[in-house]
């Protein structure tokens, strides 16, 4: 009988023992490995709240031996945020069907959702309305306090359509900023029917996320 040996924490070494070749930019994380008793299979996760996989990739490779997986030295650690909305439904209809984010535990003035594998609540606030003042980063006035997620290029450009196609309103528009600078970046800014304002960015070299240096004004 199987059983499940990691998840979410493994990394794949891409060599001929698999019968499939695995990009090196699928995001390690998005991993599990399923061990038998002759041989151990690496699978993509399947929930699509929990990572964004260019659906040219595999779904699964056969690894010769357990030594081919090794734990992740930095294992992913979901992000808990909790934040106002003014109604409900409203918010099930923004995070749950135009984001996508699959829905998880609910109550009459409150709701979970998988946001890219980070866990995202939504609380009812009677009359609520967000208001932000915004502060200039490479020359766009960017709100001030948001939220959001580092996405991979075409997850970022597929959300941009998707956003256009259901008409809402940028507060900033999708583009490229930071150019030639070590955090060179797509971004995005827009809001949620109460007012929240969202990012959602792509770093065109994803090591540089976190690249520490002083950027002028």
């Amino acid at each position: 009988m199987s059983h499940i040996m990691k998840i979410c924490v493994c990394k794949v070494r891409v060599g001929a023992s698999y019968n499939h070749r695995v990009p090196n930019s699928v995001d390690p994380r998005v991993y599990c490995a399923e061990r038998t008793q002759s041989r151990t299979v690496v699978k993509l996760l399947q929930s699509p709240g929990l990572a964004q996989v260019p659906r040219s990739y595999k779904r699964s490779v056969t690894v010769s031996s357990k030594s081919e997986v090794e734990p992740n030295a930095a294992s992913f650690t979901p992000f808990h945020l909790a934040f106002p909305v003014r109604d409900v439904e409203e918010a099930r209809e923004f995070y749950g069907g135009m984001l996508g984010c699959p829905e998880g535990r609910s109550a009459a003035t409150w709701v979970d959702f998988n946001l890219y594998g980070h866990q995202v609540v939504c609380h009812r606030v009677e009359g609520y309305n967000a208001s932000s003042i915004s502060n200039p980063v490479d020359g766009d006035p960017v709100p001030v306090p948001h939220f959001g997620l580092a996405m991979n290029k075409e997850d970022f450009h597929d959300l941009a359509a998707r956003v256009k196609a259901a008409g809402i309103e940028f507060i900033i528009e999708p583009h490229l900023r930071f150019v030639g600078a070590p955090g060179e970046q797509w971004t995005m800014f827009f809001k949620d029917p109460s007012g929240n304002s969202l990012e959602f960015k792509s770093m065109t070299n994803p090591e540089n996320l976190f690249a520490k240096y002083y950027v002028e004004d």
